[in-house]
């Protein structure tokens, strides 16, 4: 089924503990019209939620797509969108701290690599590797996580996620509360 659509559109982003975030995205096998209305969306939906980064799994969709954007608001818009992103080198290491769109209003620090190298495809179906640093480096790591089923909240201490759990159920009971 072909589904012509003149805009793209904003999707539902999923929140922990939804089943989706916890599988193993799988492979896209052709860059089609269906992953290019997929990225155009997820882009969308990232810019107004508004995030430096989404995974495929985030907007309920089990494929290995990612769209990131980690330039300084100053700066113009710097759109990635990554197909089958794969780490191929890792060096140096630092903690940063991060949130997610998926686990909305909690921040942690997380262990990563410094600067990863990773290979993926574009829209166009072109290879690409880039080597990056800083937020980009973070960003790409939080992203290709998603579609291996892992939160950055599982990279926590086995204390601090069992505080995250807690804070996590008390802030779904406030939610509740105001509805």
């Amino acid at each position: 089924m072909h589904v012509e659509r003149d805009a793209m559109a904003i999707r539902r982003i999923y929140h922990y503990p939804e089943p989706v975030l916890k599988q193993v995205a799988a492979p896209v096998a052709a860059i089609d019209d269906e992953i290019r209305l997929l990225a155009a969306d997820m882009a969308e939906t990232m810019y107004a939620a508004p995030g430096v980064g989404l995974a495929a799994p985030q907007v309920g969709v089990s494929k290995r797509v990612i769209v990131m954007d980690c330039a300084p608001k100053d700066q113009p818009p710097q759109l990635v969108v990554a197909v089958n992103p794969e780490i191929v080198a890792r060096e140096g290491g630092s903690v940063e701290e991060e949130g997610c769109l998926s686990v909305p209003g909690y921040y942690a620090s997380v262990a990563r690599s410094e600067q990863v190298t990773v290979r993926y495809l574009d829209l166009e179906g072109r290879e690409r590797t880039v080597t990056t640093d800083g937020l980009w480096a973070v960003c790409f790591q939080h992203e290709i996580d998603h579609l291996d089923g892992i939160l950055f909240v599982d990279h926590l201490s086995p204390l601090k996620r069992a505080l995250f759990r807690k804070k996590w159920k008390k802030l779904q009971e406030q939610q509740e509360e105001q509805l």
